[in-house]
């Protein structure tokens, strides 16, 4: 899974018009939550990216976006967590998947990425390339396998 290069100085406007009118929230993590959305990512994702998301959640401001309804987390997105410049780890539970709950997560952290003086995005690692190939022009980086991660110790 090669890593991807997104241009943050001409994102794409995200309509969150279906969002709201969903009653779907995307806001940063509040520090009294930090146990609940760890044990949740831990729940649905991998373990290792409950790491990453503690990184995340401890930055003041968190570098960690999550979308909700009601007192229901939906999914979670993270940037500078393994590295600077690293969007993600990310993810959408799978009943609200489909729905533009990644979508918005995405923009979001991309634009707080922007407004944090990023000119440029690494999507490390990437699995559904689809998915960001549908909403930004981004570009594969050549050699990138396996980037950062190069010798990640296993549990």
């Amino acid at each position: 899974m090669a890593d991807l290069l997104v241009r943050l100085y001409d994102l794409p406007m995200l309509d969150t018009e279906a969002l709201v009118a969903a009653g779907i929230t995307i806001r940063r993590p509040l520090a009294p939550e930090l146990q609940v959305v760890l044990d949740w990512i831990g729940t649905h994702f991998a373990k290792g990216w409950v790491a990453e998301a503690s990184v995340a959640l401890h930055q003041q401001p968190p570098t960690m976006f999550i979308a909700h309804r009601d007192n229901e987390l939906l999914g979670f997105a993270c940037y500078d967590a393994t590295a600077k410049g690293f969007f993600g780890p990310t993810g959408v539970g799978e009943a609200a998947r489909g729905g533009g709950v990644g979508t918005g997560l995405l923009m979001a952290t991309l634009s707080a990425m922007r407004e944090a003086g990023y000119g440029y995005a690494i999507i490390g690692g990437v699995g559904p390339v689809a998915f960001y190939r549908r909403h930004l022009e981004v570009m594969e980086i050549p050699g990138s396998t396996p980037g950062v991660y190069a010798g990640l110790l296993k549990a």
